[in-house]
Order: C-alpha cells, then structure tokens, then sequence
C-alpha cells in the first residue's frame, strides 16, 4: 500500500476525517434547551410547549409550527437575529446542525491563516440553495461577521430570503442571486472579477417525491417521545418541512455532489474551498473518486453530530497549501 506522502507527490487528494462526537465547541447551543430563557426571547413558543415522558419542558418536534417558533427564539436569543420567517411548507432547518457546518469551515480557513479564525465581511462565502430560510447567511454574519451570496433557482425562496435580509437590516452584506440556468450551480452565476473564501451547499438527497415522503415518516418514527401519531389517512408532514427543489432531485444527492464537483473545476480559480454536507454515508466513496479524477489538491471530510443523528460535511480546494495561505493573507 502506497504512502501519505507518495500519493500525495502524485498530485491525488488525501481525505482528512476528523471525528466530531458532539455540536462543536463553539456552538452556542450546547446542552438542554432553556425553555424559560427562549420562551422570554419568543412568547409565542410558551403555547406549544408540551412534557416529555420524563417531565422535562420541550415541543413536539413533529409540529412544524412548534419547530418554526423555536428556531425565531434560539435565532433571536443567542444571535441577535430579530426577525426570521419562512412560508408554509418551506424547509425548516435545525439551527445547531447549520451553525456547526459555519464552524467546521471558519477551521478549515483558520488552518490556512495560522490558525486565526477569520471575521469580517472580507470573507466572502457563497451558498448554493439559499432556500426560503436564508438561514447560513443570517447565522453566518451573526458569528463570524462574514459576507455572503446565496443563490436559489426558485423564486418564491429568494423572496422570502430576502425579507429576512431586509428585516434584519443586512443587505449590504448579504446579496441574493436567481440562478436562471437549470440544472447549473455554479455556471451562470458568478461574475468574472470575484472570489470566495468558501462555498457551502445542503443539496437535496432524495431522488424522488415517493423517497422524500419515506423520509419524512422514517423521520417522524425516529422522533419518539414528544412526536404525536398522525391522524389515521393521513400522511405526515415533516417537521422540517421542505418543497420539492429543497428535498429532491433526478439522482438524489449522488448526482448533485457529481455535478457540483464537475462545475467546481471550471471556477476553480474563483473559490479557494469548495464544501458541501453529505446526508448519506454510502457516498462518500465516490464523492472521493470524484474528487480525485477532477485533480483537487486538498480534501477534506468533516464529521458532525447533534444527538443520535450523525452528518458530515466534504469539502476540497484546487489551490495547494502554500497557494492559500497566500489568499488568505491578501
């Protein structure tokens, strides 16, 4: 077997793991969630608090509304983030597994920056797939003070991302796209002169409507204790809710990591990391055949957990270390 050293003097990626058992250090939301803290940060929560099995203040996490609410209060108390919504039925994402995606990349460029967290608008992070909820641009000004664009090809999700922004008052540093081209990510969007510390992206993982539905009672299954049965014949919503575009694509997640990597070479010289979540174990193999066949110089693979369930995140650079370092310097 092949050393370290000799495959990486053949110019292949060597993926590097690191194993993440809990919310990273950073994260503000370690622990229980104090129920008296945010229901006086958000009163409308106090109305759908409900007791678990165990006595313990919580919500019913299969109540999308209850979901709703306890993201506009851990939003508002613990990142000043005043106003947030979504329209119904939009994706409604778990806060502490988004910022803790936002902290694994603010490591990833401090390794490149003599291990200083980088803050500021200077860093510039584009999202692909903003959605509705605008939610890693908002979290990532709030922790890091960073500058953002977020793209989304679906209109309705740009308009409601933009509401937050302006309520928020950020619009000067955080912009939103219209991605026109279907089927593109990153072709058609960027403008010849800019570049990003970083791109982030939570791709849709099912490949069709019939897989997102089977996720989503998987999902309410899993929830036990608070979750409530669903009323006979009728199909659960998932909690965190989700329109097509935000929960599946023709191929599922395998295909869309495919095509970003495809993409990823021809604005290369643009973004010194490329990055996005990965839902499903099984394909983390490819993701690095993938990687290896376009020439990436650097691969990285994440490990990220919130309870029982575990993610990660892949993210790879075609710039070597001395050629980032040298971009993160200025």
């Amino acid at each position: 077997m092949r050393s370290r050293s000799s495959r990486l003097r053949e110019g292949r990626p060597v993926p590097s793991v690191q194993p993440t058992p809990t919310l990273h250090p950073r994260n503000r939301l370690q622990g229980r969630y104090d129920m008296l803290r945010l229901v006086t940060a958000n009163p409308a929560l106090e109305a759908l608090l409900v007791r678990t099995p165990a006595g313990e203040q919580s919500i019913d996490f299969s109540n999308p509304a209850a979901v709703r609410e306890l993201n506009r209060a851990l939003l508002a108390s613990d990142y000043g983030i005043a106003h947030w919504d979504i329209p119904e039925g939009y994706l409604c994402p778990p806060v502490p597994g988004r910022v803790d995606y936002l902290h694994g990349l603010a490591d990833l460029l401090a390794a490149d920056d003599g291990g200083r967290i980088p803050r500021g608008r200077d860093v510039r992070v584009l999202d692909i797939g903003v959605g509705a909820n605008c939610i890693y641009p908002l979290l990532g000004q709030a922790e890091y003070g960073w500058s953002f664009v977020g793209s989304d090809i679906d209109a309705g999700s740009l308009q409601s991302a933009a509401a937050n922004v302006r309520r928020n008052g950020l619009q000067d540093v955080i912009e939103l796209r219209q991605q026109l081209a279907r089927g593109s990510l990153f072709d058609g969007l960027l403008q010849a002169d800019e570049r990003f510390h970083l791109s982030m992206c939570n791709p849709p993982f099912h490949a069709s409507a019939k897989e997102a539905a089977q996720g989503s009672q998987r999902k309410l299954r899993n929830l036990g204790g608070t979750a409530q049965a669903p009323r006979a014949g009728k199909v659960p919503a998932l909690n965190f809710g989700g329109q097509a575009n935000e929960l599946w694509c023709t191929g599922g997640e395998a295909s869309f990591l495919r095509r970003m990597i495809r993409e990823s070479v021809g604005v290369q010289a643009q973004v010194l990391w490329f990055s996005s979540l990965v839902a499903k174990r099984e394909h983390l193999a490819d993701i690095h055949r993938q990687l290896a066949k376009v020439g990436a110089a650097d691969v990285r693979e994440v490990a990220m957990a919130q309870g029982n369930k575990q993610s990660r995140f892949v993210a790879w650079s075609f710039h070597a270390a001395a050629a980032r370092r040298s971009w993160m310097a200025g």
